[in-house]
């Protein structure tokens, strides 16, 4: 069975700051189960490194709705990249009939069932990312490599 993973766990250096977030352990779910990497920021077209961004007005679920917004340090919005990176991530998804999926911990657009508060790396809210969101809509199980 496919299962999505965020492709900074594996080790891509695709986090907003140029660097991995390496979990070794993750790496012992490739003996039975096809990893599909993924950076939904990437696919939404940021490049690596790129500003660090917040959700403001919500979280991911709201920015499917329209009701808030992805800004980045520099207050870019570049929510549309965050859409269209989770709408990517979720094509992928379909094409190799991944049903879970291991998501970067308080990401905005990884994040699963925390992210972080606006403008600060250490404060943390309830919700999800963008693109946790948006593939927990579509039935789609997401856990972060914390739940583990």
């Amino acid at each position: 069975m496919a299962k999505l993973i965020s492709a900074c766990l594996l080790g891509v250096k695709c986090r907003y700051d140029g660097t991995s977030a390496r979990e070794p352990k993750l790496l012992k779910l490739a003996k039975g189960e096809r990893l599909i990497p993924i950076c939904p920021e990437q696919l939404g077209g940021l490049p690596t490194p790129r500003d660090p961004a917040w959700i403001v007005g919500g979280d991911g679920s709201d920015v499917l709705k329209g009701e808030a917004k992805v800004i980045s340090r520099n207050g870019s919005d570049v929510t549309e990249n965050f859409l269209i990176g989770a709408k990517e991530t979720l094509r992928v998804a379909k094409l190799f009939g991944a049903k879970r999926a291991v998501l970067k911990a308080r990401s905005p657009s990884c994040g699963c069932g925390t992210i972080r508060v606006p403008h600060s790396f250490d404060e943390l809210k309830d919700g999800d990312g963008v693109t946790a969101a948006l593939l927990e809509k579509n039935g789609i199980r997401v856990i972060t490599e914390e739940d583990l």
